[in-house]
Order: structure tokens, then sequence, then C-alpha cells
């Protein structure tokens, strides 16, 4: 063979080794199984593959790569590039975006949550606190106000509440914990086997965690407007992934992100809109609580805890007054455009 076909060969190979180690894949944790809750890590793993040819692929594990309460500290270490957490699993390492879970924020839909998760998100005492864990916030998980489902007879009063075995993180919990409840912070795969064994009287969930992890299947009733809180479940990636990426599919990555969270609002909506009938296949009672009862229960829990935790917060040397602040100026925007 002579020198020229030799050299085509070599350069040949050469070519095909260097676009395979041009090719970038990243590894992705959450648990569960696929759910409303991951359609917009779905959708940004479709759309980064489509922007860059395949040449930028997310392999997506459900608790294949880690525990839901360990996916912070797998992207520490770099055990994997992306992931999706909720602060309530492990509210010192973000103290942050806890602001997000205070109780009766008055936030009212799925696009509102988005407006103010994103603007903490933003802050740099976010960045900064989320930098120690060599993390950089993404995009946030948006979910409904959470709600009850029980067994037995339905909680419809703050006597009711006392005692009461709740499945509740964060601010949630502490809502429930201020009128006599006794709140537990098993993680999402756990509440169906919580409830199941007595651990748990009522779980405190979204919609769609109720359907995926089969806890509106033990349930008799479900009460339809509590709306005490939401938990904030941020997906983020490995800074030092992030910073490896090419321009180009960093730039994928990026411009994919809105367009992630507008689908997962459509699918999440659609939930929402058959919610009802669901109920109703399922023979669960939906439970309207008096506006009475509620105006008490936002009167004991919503202002004592938000002054506690931004004193808290303070105390740490974190602007909790600032970050409070800020929810209550970008919600107050986001409801005068919706």
């Amino acid at each position: 063979m002579n020198k020229i076909a030799l050299g085509a060969i070599a350069g040949t190979l050469t070519c095909a080794f260097a676009l395979e180690a041009a090719a970038t894949e990243w590894n992705v944790s959450v648990w569960g199984k696929r759910r409303a809750f991951t359609e917009h890590v779905e959708k940004l793993a479709e759309l980064v593959s489509e922007k860059t040819n395949g040449e930028f692929t997310m392999n997506i594990s459900y608790g294949g790569l880690s525990k839901n309460k360990e996916n912070l500290d797998g992207i520490s270490i770099g055990a994997f590039e992306m992931a999706q957490f909720c602060a309530g699993y492990h509210r010192d390492k973000n103290r942050v975006v806890t602001v997000l879970e205070l109780p009766f924020l008055g936030v009212e839909n799925l696009a509102q949550e988005v407006a103010v998760s994103k603007a903490v998100y933003a802050h740099p005492a976010a960045a900064e606190e989320m930098a120690q864990w060599n993390a950089k916030l993404l995009m946030t998980s948006p979910m409904p106000q959470y709600n009850l489902v029980g067994t037995g007879d339905a909680r419809m009063t703050l006597d009711d509440f006392k005692g009461m075995r709740v499945r509740a993180t964060g601010g949630i919990g502490k809502a429930f914990a201020s009128v006599g409840g006794v709140p537990t912070s098993v993680t999402a795969t756990e509440a169906y086997q919580a409830m199941e064994g007595g651990l748990v009287d009522t779980v405190a969930f979204a919609q769609h965690a109720h359907l995926s992890f089969g806890t509106i299947n033990q349930a008799t009733w479900w009460t339809a407007n509590l709306n005490p809180g939401t938990v904030n479940c941020p997906v983020v990636a490995n800074i030092d992934a992030y910073d490896a990426l090419s321009d180009a599919e960093r730039e994928a990555l990026d411009s994919s992100i809105p367009e992630a969270l507008d689908h997962y609002l459509a699918n999440y909506g659609e939930l929402l809109g058959r919610w009802d009938s669901v109920l109703e296949e399922k023979g669960v009672k939906k439970v309207e609580i008096s506006d009475d009862v509620i105006a008490e229960f936002r009167t004991i829990a919503a202002d004592p805890i938000r002054d506690e935790w931004i004193k808290d917060m303070e105390a740490q040397g974190l602007p909790g007054q600032e970050l409070y602040d800020l929810v209550v100026k970008t919600l107050a925007e986001a409801k005068a455009t919706n």
C-alpha cells in the first residue's frame, strides 16, 4: 500500500477518533419514575441532543445513580453531571432557596412559581451557596400548592390537625407543626410505605406525586383548597462539567431551558385538568376547607414562620429579608402580568 493511501487511512481514523472524543455525555440523577415532575429534564435532554446533532447527550437515571437525598452530594464530587433535588431533603445545604418553601406565600399557579424561583436562583447569594457544592442552578421543577390525602374522617378544622402525623417537609411541615400536627420528612419514595404502615396519617404532596408514589390509592379524601405552600426542587449541573462544555454545547443547554419549562407547564396543566376525574375514578372524596379555617391557619403559621426564617438566615450571614422581599416583589409583578 503506498504512502498516500496509508496517509488517507490514518487521516480518516484520526478524524473518527477526534469526533468520538468530541462527543459529550452527561449522566443525570433523578428518582422515582418518569412523571410530570421530570418532564422538563426529559425535554431538556431531547432538545440538547437535537441542537447538537447527537454530540451532547444526557442519560437520565431514575434512582440508579444516587438516592434522592444524596443527589447534591453526588453533584459536589462529580459523580454525575446533572441532578434534581428538593430543598427540604437537606435544608442546611440549600438555605437560600428555602425562602420559596415558606408557607402561604400566595403563589397561585405554576407560571408564578417559575417566576419567583427564577428570581431567587439568579440572586448572588443562591449562586454562591450552590457553588459550595460545585453546583450551578439551571431551572426549577415548579409544583402547585400541596394538599393532603388521608384515610378515615377528613381533617376539616385546625383541631383536626392536632396530633395528625403528616408527611410534610420544609415550610409546609413547620406550618402543620404550628397548629399541633406532627410532621415527618420521609422522602417521596418512602411516603406510600409510611402511609401504609401507619407511620403517617396524611401525606402532603402535589397532584402528580400523589399519583406517582401511590398515596392517592390509599386515600379516602383529598383537600382541594388548603394550599399551605409547596416545595422547591432545583435542577443543577456540576460546575466543572458545565464549564467544560464547548460554547456550542453550552448555548444548546442554556437556550433549551425556557422551552423545557414551557413543555413542563403544558404537560402539568393536562394533569391538573383531569384531576377531578382521577379522584372520581379512585373513589377519593374532594374536601373543601372553609375560608375561616384557612385564614386562621395562615394567621398562625405564615407570619411567625416567615419572621423566624428571616431572623435565622440573617444570623447566618444570609440576606433573609432581601430574599423574602424579592419573592414578594416578583410575585406581585407576575400576578400583574398573568
